[in-house]
């Protein structure tokens, strides 16, 4: 009695510790599967907008039409399974143990809805060109100067002797292109010393209201915007406000300027297209011995695309010296995104697309990296063009597996 209540014991242990490790073997399991699921989500959709990237530029090597599909929502389903048991096994002349067995499984269910990105909005926003306001934020997050300017911008404008003169981002323009590589170049070296500007202008507006015609009313909902002061001699209300205007690059700090000067380059930048921006490099500062001032005018995302896959044939970029009056600046590269082509798929990136028989990827250098930073300033400018995708509403391409 005494062996067999031992056995029964021991049998009830067994089958206990067999329900603890099953129940801890899921609660591991299930969180090491959605560590790897959402991980791998994550990387595939990265490399997913990169190789769209290539792939375009590739098309527009080609002057084919670019195209892009977006993933609009990824659904997946996890099954967690774990079983426990205990069969009996011979133990010779001891008649018979229990011996436990357990097993786990783990399965997913994704499912993936792909949205062609078309229509009217999308192609506004390819076609639309950058506005300062995204140039601005790439700016100030240390990006390179000469390399986003040589990616955004379309053409420099200024006026020479009464008449506006316009130097094209193009090499079949060759005087016009080495003239604005080697001002970006400038700019770039003036940022290099930690004395290039990207500041709003900011300026005192004024306005002048007859006290007679001011209710309290009215008083009350003005004073929550403006400055008012009583000039009491010419019977009126002065009223003041300050007024945050348009961007402009410049080698001083346009806040110290006078307020007139200010206002005069405010009404400049207020005459001009949604899509420029004011540059006044300015003797006298860092960098003033080579005076720049003129409007850069940037290009739509659309327009850097073909302006990358020109550079694979029809318009390769070529090398430019800098300006003599320029400072020596480490990085200037022949293009500012190298792409290669290939007949055989390069070995020394995972960041490749076949298109036509041929292999296109970013080429690497390891020793500056100048190709992978101007790869994702292409990245970041995409995703600020691209508007958020469509749950539901668009034609979309859904994926089980």
């Amino acid at each position: 009695m005494y062996f067999t209540g031992c056995k029964r014991l021991l049998h009830c242990i067994q089958f206990a510790v067999l329900i603890l490790l099953s129940q801890g073997l899921g609660g591991c399991l299930s969180p090491m599967a959605m560590d790897h699921l959402s991980l791998a989500y994550n990387q595939a959709t990265s490399d997913d907008i990169s190789k769209q990237l290539l792939l375009n530029i590739a098309r527009a090597h080609y002057n084919e039409p670019i195209h892009f599909s977006g993933i609009s929502n990824i659904a997946a389903t996890l099954n967690f399974q774990s079983t426990i048991g205990a069969t009996p096994v011979m133990a010779g002349g001891n008649g018979s143990l229990v011996m436990p067995f357990i097993s786990a499984s783990a399965s997913e269910n994704p499912t993936i809805s792909i949205v062609p990105m078309q229509g009217e909005e999308f192609t506004k926003r390819m076609l639309t060109p950058i506005t300062e306001d995204k140039l601005a934020l790439l700016l100030r997050q240390n990006v390179d100067v000469d390399l986003l300017l040589r990616f955004a911008v379309l053409e420099f404008r200024t006026k020479e002797n009464g008449r506006e003169e316009i130097y094209h981002n193009r090499p079949r323009n060759l005087a016009d292109y080495i003239l604005f590589r080697q001002m970006v170049l400038h700019l770039s070296s003036i940022q290099d010393r930690d004395q290039l500007y990207f500041e709003p202008l900011t300026f005192e507006q004024s306005w002048s209201l007859p006290v007679q015609s001011m209710t309290p009313k009215g008083f009350q909902e003005l004073e929550k915007e403006y400055n008012i002061s009583l000039d009491q001699k010419r019977g009126v209300y002065q009223l003041s406000k300050k007024t945050i205007g348009r961007m402009m690059i410049s080698n001083y700090d346009p806040s110290l300027l006078p307020e007139t000067e200010r206002l005069r380059l405010s009404a400049e930048t207020e005459a001009s297209a949604p899509n420029d921006v004011l540059v006044d490099i300015r003797p006298g500062y860092i960098g003033g011995e080579f005076p720049i001032h003129g409007k850069l005018r940037l290009r739509s995302f659309s327009n850097i695309l073909y302006f990358i896959g020109r550079s694979l044939s029809t318009e390769p970029e070529g090398v430019v010296v800098n300006d003599p009056r320029t400072p020596f600046v480490a990085e200037n590269p022949q293009y500012v995104l190298e792409i290669s082509e290939t007949e055989t798929s390069p070995g020394d990136t995972d960041l490749v697309v076949k298109y036509k028989d041929k292999y296109y990827a970013v080429k690497s250098d390891h020793e500056h990296p100048w190709n992978l930073s101007a790869f994702k300033i292409l990245w970041q400018i995409f995703q600020m063009t691209m508007s958020e995708l469509p749950k539901g509403a668009a034609p979309s391409i859904t994926i089980s597996k």
